[in-house]
């Protein structure tokens, strides 16, 4: 009855509960579908293709498509989805968030409403956070759609215009979520329409939605030029705050994230340097460089938020421990943290587009991701993007263990526990997986650990490369392995090991080649699959007797050194282990001197200690305890929402305006008559002109005739040859008419001089040119507003009902400006003859999933199906081209 109950009332079960409905329905299609022929089995798109012709929907067909994906699957990869799997497809076709347990499979579960979705024929997107994943999956679960007739596509960095269209116009397209919102800006900046990529944004499946969609969504995407700014005032702050005391001439306030001049340290800032008011507005551009330089010096932490690596400063992702590289702080922020390490300053930059990934994402016409942990954040998702989460129930019982925290006084003595414990469970074999949250305290940890000799491997953004092959083998008997943020590394730990990576491993120690070399999923070269098979055979006997001991221990446990500001974070940390029914354990160990107890949680749990008189290495583990901290988490997450919410709220404003001038930009670009838009701006300039020289509620005698006179021959009647007496005796709105008249008729008779087609294309090139200029303009002017729009609620004004108003009056000046000058600009751009274009510096603030950066080098690649240029007849990847791949 109490199950009942529980049922009635649980909202996730009643939906599993429905899913299962439709699970049973594409179970009765199976025993059919497997006594297809194959090429009856591929016959089946066509089919299906056909039907949606005749108006039934994807919904109608959706048990028999999933059907057919898994008797595809079954006999191209060898892996037959099982029904939990069915249910989270049918959650991501509903457009909807499926929470999937890690291990559970959801690279093979997006296989399911991709084919199903890209029957339409407007494309599928498939999102990863890396370029490795994109890769692999697109490789790998390519395979199905191959074979089923559809085509695959893959974005990442470094492909050009053509290959981006074409894997744009592909039926399935993998990429990172980085080059998506990147492409969507440059289709945005495109010149010429052959630039233009992307197609209509029609439904994605985002993998990792949490990380994408969440932690990543308060950093916008930004394409910069270089703006014209000198480096030597940030050297200048470099050097004037460390000799500022702190909580004397400063204040820094970690649990806001802000640092904070006083009076004292204004008094001595203004002696250093020579200043009478550092707050007289000449001034503001050193009070701008303070501010900057005192949140480097107070806030941001070296090998936590950022590594100096070959001379540069790279952000480290706080959620994932990956390197940024090619990410920067704005504001001047991350010059102030190059002054501060002594490293060379990049110049400040120019923003020349932007987005946010929660505004480009709202675009697609139908969004669903998949992540093992969305619970805990189902209320944003809800709120911002319109998406609930369903709970799918794993394929086997969770047998995991999490035990309850144990915390210390300080952190060394938790540090000291944590080495302990690990060489009690090392010396039994039991594999051991260690969680640090950040670059540092992993290699604390790791010299400790080599103090007491026992062998471990560290994963974090320093060894960035090896990621896949460390995390395969954190599951082999004795293994000891330290990672810093374990989301979204994308490789299952397997206990005992991973057959597959460790026969790869050992081909390649012999030399031997890979169709795609160094991934997981690379097929072994034809020469070498015999050699492959056999090593893949060993290893899969000594992995399974490897994996029965591991077992017999109590599989993979996992430590977590420190709890995270967001409950999710530590739930993907645990979520490594008990995979797929295995067993394991987790246990967090807390410190009163790690971040969150500090800031957010340790008062009364330090009274207590306190109280108690208990000793630095005595720890105290109870229930309540945890229950504590995951309170403090709440409130943390609480914060960080309303933080993310607010940003969001301000930039809704600019998007708005980003969209409405996108696409009025589009459709000049995609080669859209202009005459009648040109002759409307004419009539609007001169509609403004009369409306400042000769305004309303001024009697004529008073009006600006020769000013009105001299604007008219700038802008809109060049060479004319009218005076103020000709003019005198009309009426304002017979004016009007008089100047829209003769100016349309100046501009048919430059038409005419110039001819039809060529007008057009000036009339684009001139427009395209203007509306980037002046949008350019308005995204520096917006965030300016947005920097001191807050000091309004001293005034008793909600700051963004003001940005929104003083956005919409700044944007309208925006439109108003381009109108005069694409008028001014019609009359008096002269035919020249066509150079070369010059390519526009830009930067993206992307990750570096690849790993570093390289110089780059103009060459014409061959492609690797290409044939071979030596003339041998043979591809490229199969003769000349196999050495380039070792």
């Amino acid at each position: 009855m109490l199950g009942f109950i529980k049922n009635w009332l649980d909202d996730n079960a009643r939906e599993v509960k429905k899913l299962q409905r439709v699970v049973d329905e594409t179970n009765q299609h199976e025993p059919a579908m497997m006594r297809l022929s194959e090429d009856e089995l591929k016959a089946m798109t066509p089919a299906f293709k056909a039907r949606l012709e005749r108006g039934e929907t994807l919904d109608e067909i959706q048990p028999e498509a999933f059907a057919v994906v898994r008797e595809a699957s079954r006999r191209v990869l060898g892996m037959r989805h099982f029904d939990v799997q069915l249910m989270g497809g049918m959650v991501l076709h509903q457009g909807r968030i499926a929470e999937m347990r890690t291990g559970e499979g959801k690279t093979l579960v997006a296989t399911l409403p991709v084919y199903l979705n890209a029957l339409t024929g407007k494309g599928v997107h498939v999102v990863t956070v890396n370029d490795y994943l994109a890769r692999r999956d697109s490789e790998w679960m390519g395979q199905i759609y191959r074979y089923l007739g559809l085509s695959v596509g893959l974005i990442v960095h470094g492909l050009d215009w053509n290959e981006r269209r074409r894997s744009y116009l592909s039926d399935v397209t993998y990429g990172t979520n980085n080059e998506f919102g990147f492409d969507y800006l440059r289709d945005n900046m495109a010149h010429h329409p052959d630039h233009l990529v992307q197609r209509e944004l029609n439904y994605a499946i985002v993998d990792e939605v949490d990380s994408i969609l969440v932690d990543e969504a308060r950093t916008p995407l930004i394409i910069s030029g270089q703006a014209e700014k000198s480096n030597d005032l940030y050297y200048t702050f470099a050097k004037i705050v460390p000799r500022l005391s702190r909580d004397v001439d400063y204040n820094v306030d970690e649990k806001a994230h802000s640092a904070t001049i006083t009076e004292s340290g204004v008094a001595k800032v203004e002696k250093i340097l020579g200043v009478e008011n550092l707050y007289d507005d000449k001034n503001i551009e050193l009070t701008h460089h303070l501010n900057q330089a005192l949140k480097a010096h107070g806030l941001m932490k070296r090998d936590k938020d950022y590594v100096v690596k070959d001379g540069e400063v790279i952000i480290v992702d706080e959620f994932t421990g990956r390197l940024m590289f090619g990410r920067r702080y704005s504001d001047g922020l991350h010059q102030a943290i190059e002054a501060k390490e002594g490293v060379k300053i990049e110049r400040e930059s120019q923003t020349l587009a932007t987005i946010t990934f929660q505004n480009y994402f709202r675009m697609y016409d139908k969004l669903a991701g998949m992540t093992g942990t969305a619970e805990t954040e189902e209320q944003e998702f809800k709120k911002i993007y319109g998406l609930d989460v369903v709970v799918v129930p794993t394929n086997k019982p969770m047998i995991r263990k999490d035990l309850s925290d144990v915390i210390y006084k300080t952190e060394q003595a938790k540090f000291r526990a944590v080495v302990d414990e690990i060489a009690e469970r090392h010396a039994k074999g039991q594999p051991v997986l260690v969680g640090t949250i950040s670059i540092e305290k992993s290699e604390v940890l790791s010299g400790m650990l080599k103090r007491k000799g026992i062998p471990h491997q560290v994963l974090n953004a320093k060894y960035h490369d090896k990621e896949a092959e460390i995390v395969a083998q954190a599951g082999r008997r004795g293994a000891v392995t330290i990672a810093t943020n374990m989301a979204g590394r994308g490789t299952d730990i397997v206990l005992g090991g991973n057959p597959e990576f460790l026969a790869r491993q050992e081909l390649r120690k012999q030399e031997h080649n890979f169709e795609t070399a160094g991934e997981l999923t690379g097929a072994p070269a034809e020469t070498d699959e015999q050699a492959y098979q056999a090593l893949l055979e060993k290893y899969q006997r000594q992995t399974e007797e490897e994996r029965q001991r591991v077992v017999a221990l109590g599989g993979l446990h996992i430590f977590g050194t420190e709890r995270h500001e967001s409950r999710r974070i530590d739930n993907q940390l645990r979520g490594r282990c008990g995979r797929q029914g295995d067993p394991g354990s987790t246990q967090f160990y807390s410190s009163l001197e790690d971040d969150l107890m500090r800031l957010f949680g340790s008062d009364n749990i330090s009274g207590i200690m306190d109280r108690l008189g208990i000793e630095e290495d005595v720890p105290i583990e109870h229930s309540m305890i945890t229950k504590s901290i995951e309170t403090a988490q709440k409130r943390v997450e609480n914060r960080n929402f309303d933080t993310r919410k607010h940003v969001l709220e301000y930039d809704d404003v600019m998007n708005q305006q980003r969209e409405l001038i996108y696409a009025q930009r589009r459709q000049v670009l995609t080669g859209e008559n202009l005459k009648d838009n040109i002759r409307d701006m004419i009539e609007s300039c001169v509609q403004r002109a009369v409306g400042n020289y000769a305004p309303e509620g001024v009697i004529p005698e008073e009006w600006d005739l020769k000013g009105l006179l001299e604007y008219a021959e700038q802008y809109f009647l060049p060479g004319h040859t009218f005076t103020p007496d000709d003019l005198e005796d009309m009426g304002r709105n017979e004016l009007q008419e008089f100047l829209v008249e003769k100016s349309r008729e100046a501009y048919e008779a430059r038409e005419e001089e110039l001819g039809p087609e060529t007008m057009r294309e000036i009339e684009r090139a001139v427009m395209l040119r203007i509306v980037d200029e002046k949008w350019m303009d308005h995204l520096d002017a917006m965030d300016q507003l947005r920097e001191g729009i807050n000091l309004r609620a001293y005034g008793q004004k909600d700051p963004l009902i003001e940005y929104k108003f003083e956005g919409y009056e700044m944007f309208q000046n925006m439109i108003d400006t381009i109108q005069d000058e694409v008028v001014r600009y019609i009359f008096r751009v002269n035919l020249v003859r066509p150079q070369q274009e010059k390519a526009r510096q830009v930067v993206e603030n992307r990750y570096a999933e690849e790993g570093q950066k390289q110089p780059a080098r103009r060459e014409d690649k061959v492609g690797r199906n290409d044939p071979c240029p030596c003339g041998s007849g043979k591809k490229y990847k199969k003769c000349c081209g196999r050495a380039a791949a070792v």
